[in-house]
């Protein structure tokens, strides 16, 4: 199986391009983008070494299912999707937030809370809760989104503070984080799956709000299996999920958290095979579609041929 892992292309109108952890992005006359999801994976907010294939292809077609799921209400980016890995829409000013959105105490917040902490981004918790307990309400815990390193936790008034973004598109951002959480909840019941959390992501485009990048994606969203939730819960035994949560976990269990001097055990072919079937089995578990897996040779040439293909369609109409 072949992967994708870096992209360097020169589309016709470009006049720029980002390269982010795992999505490279290139702007079309300053006022469309190209998203290519690639097939790098990236865990503790490092890039591994090797890519896992169909990856990039599972995520951009997920985003695209709940980018026309929920565009009635929240008003998003997309435009297009030309090929399997790439989707082009419209440019926005990108707000350095990551709306993080919690329905559960599990990952990252369960650690902190472990830990001691009963309050994270300005948001208190009560005592006595267990791991992968479900919030009375879901909790939004915003991070700044850091262009190389760690994120880190943030809270409301300190981002309307540092004027990361006015308090008036804050509050729509806000507002906009839980009907979108609240459509994927009902989604994923549907599937037999429970949206544990997830990111959002929003830029600021003649002067409102609009949802860019992926939406409840495995990379950006963790699930649990519905069925035996709550018996496990009760056991305290773990979860049953389809999520990235799995790969951050075989890397603690292999000594990798991120931190300065950790090296990235193996990452054998059996092992990124083994992601890549549960990257699949997520998008057909979600969607309710079978996977068709695209075409893997020469998959550069291809993304570029149909990309370019849509931008010329694009500029006729735009």
């Amino acid at each position: 199986m072949q992967a994708l892992t870096q992209t360097d292309f020169k589309f016709p109108g470009q006049t720029a391009e980002y390269h982010g952890k795992v999505r490279d992005v290139y702007t079309i006359y300053d006022d469309l983008m190209v998203m290519v999801a690639t097939d790098r994976i990236s865990a503790f907010d490092v890039i591994l070494p090797e890519g896992i294939p169909y990856k990039g292809q599972v995520l951009n077609q997920i985003a695209a299912y709940f980018l026309d799921a929920s565009a009635d209400i929240v008003p998003n980016w997309k435009m297009a999707v030309p090929d399997p890995m790439a989707t082009v829409g419209l440019k926005a000013q990108g707000v350095p937030v990551e709306m993080i959105i919690r329905g559960y105490l599990t990952g990252s917040a369960w650690r902190e809370y472990k830990a001691g902490a009963r309050e994270i981004c300005g948001v208190k918790l009560p005592d006595g809760m267990k791991e992968n307990q479900k919030f009375p309400e879901p909790i939004i815990t915003p991070t700044t989104k850091a262009a190389e390193g760690h994120d880190e936790n943030i809270s409301r008034e300190e981002i309307i503070r540092q004027g990361l973004v006015s308090e008036e598109h804050y509050r729509k951002m806000e507002e906009y984080t839980r009907k979108l959480f609240e459509l994927g909840t009902k989604m994923a019941l549907n599937k037999g799956l429970l949206l544990v959390d997830t990111k959002y992501e929003f830029g600021i485009r003649e002067g409102r709000v609009i949802l860019i990048d992926e939406v409840h994606t495995p990379d950006s969203s963790r699930y649990f299996y519905a069925e035996g939730y709550e018996d496990r819960f009760k056991k305290g035994e773990p979860q049953r999920q389809l999520s990235k949560e799995f790969v951050r976990q075989w890397l603690m269990e292999n000594g990798f958290m991120g931190r300065e001097g950790d090296v990235v055990p193996e990452m054998t072919p059996e092992f990124i095979h083994s992601v890549s079937d549960r990257y699949i089995e997520l998008y057909e578990h979600l969607t309710g579609h079978k996977f068709h897996k695209a075409d893997e040779t020469e998959l550069a040439a291809r993304i570029k041929t149909n990309v370019e293909a849509c931008l010329i369609s694009l500029r006729k109409d735009f």
